[in-house]
């Protein structure tokens, strides 16, 4: 019976130390690859793993065509070969296409296992001091001005309501305006943590209420960044 295993990647190239050693040896079991991007896969395996000959995989694409993708993932389940799911960066099927993969193993009642290694959402959380019993995460938030304000709104009044922390993450290079539309719609009491660069020597994690962020002087602009917001009422 086919395995399937869930491979983290670093979140930044020179975090290696991120990941444990027994992925390589799991990878060494495996005979299928299936890459978010095969070529930062590639570099990545390369990275932990020195000796490995890459063309000794078959190697798939994770992308948007899912009927040509499910079904040859089907067609390498049913051929009884170990695959390896592997991310563009941090842990396969957390805010990643990879899960669309898990769901059909799942479906096929093939064993599915999940490894250790960094995940971006996770790691902001833990660092951030915010509440860890209750959270979500919902990914983009609307790129458009009266969508984005309407959103951080609803996410604020939520968070008061379920005392909950709303995770959410921004094209690098828009973080400066979406940080700027939080300042200006979020209740001055609520605490935002903004956590940039994981794992990296650039490592940045800071929480504040609303208040106390519009005093600082902020530019994350093209860093790769996380938002985390806590609502209180006044």
């Amino acid at each position: 019976m086919s395995i399937v295993y869930l491979i983290p990647s670093v979140l930044h190239d020179n975090s290696i130390q991120t990941i444990p050693h027994y992925i390589v040896d799991v990878v060494k079991e495996c005979q299928v690859i299936f890459a978010e991007n095969e070529r930062t896969a590639r570099r990545f395996l390369k990275s932990i793993w020195k000796e490995i000959i890459i063309d000794n995989y078959e190697w798939f694409t994770i992308h948007n065509s899912e009927e040509t993708m499910v079904s040859t993932f089907r067609k390498k389940l049913n051929e009884e070969k170990n695959i390896a799911i592997i991310s563009e960066a941090g842990c396969p099927g957390i805010a990643d296409p990879g899960q669309i993969l898990v769901n059909i193993a799942q479906e096929m009642n093939v064993t599915v296992k999940p490894l250790v290694g960094p995940s971006s959402i996770l790691l902001a959380l833990m660092a951030s001091g915010l509440n860890g019993q209750q959270f979500q995460f919902v990914g983009y938030l609307p790129i458009d001005t009266q969508l984005r304000a309407s959103r951080i709104k609803e996410l604020d009044d939520e968070s008061v309501k379920k005392k909950c922390t709303q995770i959410f993450i921004e094209t690098p290079y828009r973080n400066n305006q979406l940080i700027e539309a939080i300042l200006k719609i979020a209740r001055p009491s609520s605490r935002l943590c903004i956590a940039c660069d994981l794992t990296s020597e650039k490592e940045y994690i800071k929480t504040k209420t609303i208040s106390n962020w519009k005093k600082e002087k902020i530019d994350f602009h093209k860093r790769p960044t996380i938002f985390l917001l806590l609502a209180q009422s006044a």
